[in-house]
């Protein structure tokens, strides 16, 4: 019984002390940089993607920025992408094509896509995102260059998802909203440990003098966190957010199109370093256990108002971080929804994350 209130009083004070310790990351004043406009390139892997390009693009090239290039890897298209990527490419010379016929077999198609894209780049900083991506602003790459200072390799970016109705478009964005309050913040406070493609920067010249992906090419995924995991540094690292920084994502439709999604991205997580499997571990343990043990320590706790009292205390406070970070990083998010979205996360989580651990092979579209 006494192994019980501990874990369950021990899990409820480790998650307080997380959620105040990103409201203050999120509260810190940062120290301006300035803004070199260093030339960047823009690039885009495509799968079947000839919809969504014909949106993007015309997006990318309005950006009011003056030096950067957008090259598109059309990887192994069934579609018509190349043909509108060709004509395109006549009207503007800074779009550019880069075409993938085929890849190695022991080469994951996304990765070997990225670094086709990467090695044709002009610039030396490459700023990443996906074909079903939108840039929220026509200053996206004036905010990300703010950040590409001299003695910076990687410049992490935020990239929430659309908003919709229903519940499982709540659920989408909140669940992205708290993988960028964990990564962001944590990078904010020194300890960055990934990124996400849909909005990541970084150099050509670190990419290509650390082999790329090559220490994890067997990895389905992980194109951006893994290699923000194994490379970035307190030092070498800045953060971007605020409205005209972000670009918004196309969020899934279906439970099950989500859970695969999530299956793919958490199972990259166990090849992270192992302090920071620690870290997101103690996090997330101290998340169930405050969930699963509510019940029995309320029913055996001889003050059950105390047990209710700490558990509303977290929710609180859960509904400030979510409320504050969502306006600090550039789409808001209604925070009063959060103490109901909480519950659905653990166990999200739980099923979500035993898969993944267990899986060991995933598909990104064609591989």
């Amino acid at each position: 019984m006494q192994l019980i209130f501990i874990l369950f009083f021990g899990g409820m004070l480790i998650q307080c002390l997380f959620i105040i310790l990103f409201l203050l990351a999120f509260g810190k004043k940062r120290s301006p940089i300035d803004g070199s406009e260093v030339p960047i390139s823009v690039i885009v892997a495509a799968h079947d993607e000839l919809d969504n390009l014909k949106e993007l693009i015309p997006l990318l090239l309005a950006q009011e920025y003056p030096s950067f290039e957008v090259i598109v890897v059309e990887d192994r298209c069934n579609d018509e992408s190349f043909d509108y990527l060709r004509e395109e490419s006549k009207r503007d010379a800074r779009l550019r094509v880069v075409r993938v016929a085929s890849k190695p077999d022991h080469v994951n198609g996304k990765k070997f896509a990225l670094t086709l894209g990467i090695k044709a780049a002009v610039n030396d900083w490459v700023l990443l995102t996906d074909a079903d991506c939108r840039p929220n602003s026509s200053l996206w790459i004036k905010e990300i260059s703010k950040r590409c200072a001299e003695n910076k390799d990687f410049v992490l970016g935020y990239s929430p998802y659309q908003k919709e109705k229903g519940f499982l478009n709540s659920f989408i964005r909140y669940e992205s909203l708290l993988t960028a309050i964990q990564f962001i913040g944590l990078a904010i406070l020194g300890k960055p440990y990934m990124g996400v493609g849909r909005n990541l920067a970084y150099r050509k010249s670190l990419f290509l003098d650390s082999k790329g992906f090559h220490d994890h090419l067997s990895v389905t995924g992980g194109d951006d966190d893994l290699f923000v995991n194994q490379h970035a540094t307190s030092s070498n690292t800045e953060v971007v957010f605020g409205e005209n920084s972000i670009v918004t994502s196309i969020p899934k439709t279906t439970w099950v199109e989500f859970y695969v999604q999530k299956v793919r991205h958490l199972s990259v997580g166990k090849h992270y370093k192992a302090t920071d499997r620690m870290l997101l571990g103690l996090f997330s343990i101290s998340l169930i256990a405050s969930w699963a043990l509510l019940v029995p320590v309320a029913l055996l706790f001889p003050i059950v108002y105390v047990v209710f009292g700490v558990f509303l205390i977290r929710w609180v406070l859960l509904s400030i971080l979510t409320h504050k970070a969502s306006r600090k990083l550039g789409y808001a998010f209604e925070g009063w929804k959060a103490p109901f979205l909480d519950f659905i996360f653990v166990i999200y989580y739980l099923v979500t994350g035993l898969v993944a651990l267990q899986t060991k092979k995933v598909r990104w579209k064609k591989t």
